[in-house]
């Protein structure tokens, strides 16, 4: 436990009242207290992100006095399962099934798994975020 958040002495110029510390319970109680909350207002935010990125696909804008919302993409490779096992076999797929694209990668590197072969599997998937850009910047 971090002994920082309980001094056993008062600071001197503080109020008789501000003195006494919080005892675990009370502090586990606003612990918990911020945890909720915090995972409330991440559900909020999430939601109203799915429906202000629906909106900026749709050809929408959204701003503030300070923010503009932008969507920002970014492309990651994928190799779908199916393919990979036609290509590859059980035993690799089983292989790299549990492991991202650098596993597959690195056996391709090694000679294990054809590199051509497993590059005309790759996919390109696309993500959107939601990004806020600072305004007048």
């Amino acid at each position: 436990m971090n002994a920082s958040l309980a001094p056993e002495q008062p600071f001197p110029d503080q109020p008789q009242e501000a003195q006494e510390s919080p005892d675990l319970n009370e502090l586990f109680d606003r612990y918990a207290t911020l945890r909720d909350t915090i995972q409330g207002l991440e559900g909020e935010r999430e939601e109203l992100g799915a429906v202000i990125k629906a909106a900026l696909l749709a050809g929408q804008s959204a701003e503030t006095d300070l923010y503009r919302a932008a969507l920002k993409r970014s492309r990651r490779l994928e190799y779908p399962v199916s393919r990979f096992r036609e290509v590859f076999g059980d035993a690799a797929t089983l292989e790299v099934a549990s492991i991202d694209k650098k596993k597959a990668e690195a056996l391709a590197k090694a000679g294990d798994l054809d590199a051509g072969a497993l590059a005309d599997l790759a996919e390109v998937k696309e993500v959107v975020s939601l990004v806020l850009m600072q305004r007048g910047s």
